[in-house]
């Protein structure tokens, strides 16, 4: 049996992204790309279902984006968007791994739909392995480019184990990316290596905590980082690791644990990424489809997507 007709007046979240979104010249232009990326996750993960089901959830949601003040009020169908699918990664190596999500980053970059290069990509992971091949895809000089974290970890992990979702910004360090030029926003307690923290610290990464972030308010510490880091940069990629959230909000990230941020505080962290005009992509990684088996986190995934997309349309 087939459900009632649609409302066409209850545009879905979904049909926006299939549609392509807005076709008058001038219209902000985003970029959708999946990174079905799970085989360098430390812990067991189906992270690589993860950008098919944050599509599916786009169903459950509109594309108006209601403001505190009505006046800022923006709808999705007023940005150009282009989902590019996912990138092929079965089978491959790991070194084909990172090279295929920067040659699909740098693709989306450029010459994403018929009507020129978008404004802003956003890579569905997959895991936090993602970030590094995706920041260079996009920010190639990597002397003029900023990475902005949303993550309770620092990611500075050694090659012991080979490139893993734990080695993202220690791989940045090694290829060239300025510490002076990473901010990481979030980060828990009991939840990284004293030694790690020290070499965040030592090497002149900016470091906050959940909880300074929190009593700052985490969107006006997001925006007031991305404004430092613009002053030193000319592309800003952004880190959504959903693993910054409290494990209640998220029960489908395996690397989520008490004491994280609210779902509403990553969203404002989204939304105000995605308005800030130095920024040039983001990343939304380390949830598990799979595992989320009330498909909350999913949601949240599907949320920030949608929040970043509002972000880009306020610019």
């Amino acid at each position: 049996m087939s459900g009632p007709p649609e409302d066409p007046q209850w545009p879905r979240a979904s049909a926006w992204l299939a549609g392509g979104g807005a076709r008058h010249q001038g219209a902000p232009r985003l970029a959708v790309l999946g990174a079905p990326l799970s085989v360098t996750s430390i812990s067991p993960s189906r992270a690589d279902t993860t950008p098919t089901a944050i599509r599916k959830a786009l169903r459950r949601f509109s594309t108006a984006y209601a403001a505190a003040d009505p006046a800022g009020d923006v709808d999705l169908e007023g940005v150009a968007v282009d989902d590019l699918g996912d990138v092929g990664l079965r089978d491959l190596t790991i070194s084909e791994v990172h090279a295929a999500i920067t040659a699909g980053v740098a693709g989306a970059g450029t010459a994403a739909g018929s009507a020129g290069a978008p404004d802003l990509v956003v890579v569905l992971g997959g895991d936090n392995a993602v970030t590094r091949p995706a920041l260079r895809g996009r920010c190639p000089d990597l002397r003029r480019a900023g990475l902005l974290t949303l993550d309770a970890h620092h990611d500075l992990r050694g090659f012991h184990a080979g490139v893993t979702n734990g080695t993202p910004v220690r791989g940045l360090l090694e290829d060239g990316l300025p510490p002076s030029h990473i901010v990481q926003i979030g980060l828990g307690s009991f939840t990284n290596a004293r030694a790690h923290r020290r070499m965040a610290l030592g090497s002149g990464i900016a470091v906050v905590t959940a909880r300074a972030a929190r009593d700052e308010g985490v969107g006006a510490c997001v925006t007031r980082h991305l404004d430092a880091l613009a002053g030193r940069c000319d592309a800003i990629w952004v880190d959504l690791d959903l693993d910054v959230l409290d494990v209640t909000f998220a029960p489908g990230c395996p690397g989520a644990r008490p004491g994280g941020l609210a779902p509403w505080e990553l969203l404002d962290a989204a939304f105000v990424a995605g308005a800030h005009p130095r920024v040039t992509g983001l990343d939304i990684v380390e949830v598990d489809a799979v595992a989320d088996t009330t498909g909350v986190t999913v949601d949240v995934a599907a949320q920030c997507l949608l929040h970043a997309a509002a972000g880009l349309a306020s610019r």
